[in-house]
């Protein structure tokens, strides 16, 4: 039986490094790697493989603004799209009273619990402040 609701999980972090220096970690698979799943490769036309506890996640980057944004919208088993698909969302943005730089993260899945969605985010994101120094 498949879920019809999905929980849209939006976030701003604070992070201490500058667009220029961030935008590799949320882009390509290398930085995300890094910090975001355990492997990540492309495969294909923007199609990202990113792997979590030896399963494989298909995402197309589906939008990205050189250090500013970048959509990965999740594709099914076969790489195919489908309606109301997970999406994530990375957006840099700055703060222009403080210089503060922030990290607007969207996650729209099938998670039911915003605490679970929370707990994950705080988490991953201590290890990108941690490899980027922020």
């Amino acid at each position: 039986m498949t879920k019809d609701t999905k929980l849209k999980f939006v976030r701003e972090y604070p992070i201490n490094a500058s667009a220029k220096l961030l935008y590799p970690y949320l882009s390509t698979p290398s930085g995300l790697s890094q910090w975001f799943c355990d492997a990540a490769k492309v495969e294909g036309d923007n199609v990202f493989n990113f792997v979590w506890d030896g399963r494989n996640h298909y995402a197309e980057m589906t939008g990205h603004r050189t250090n500013k944004s970048v959509r990965f919208l999740f594709l099914t088993e076969d790489k195919r799209h489908t309606p109301d698909a997970p999406y994530i969302d990375f957006h840099i943005e700055s703060s222009e009273l403080t210089q503060e730089q922030f990290l607007k993260v969207v996650d729209y899945s099938n998670e039911e619990s915003e605490e679970e969605m929370e707990e994950l985010w705080d988490n991953l994101l201590q290890n990108l402040r941690e490899i980027v120094g922020g």
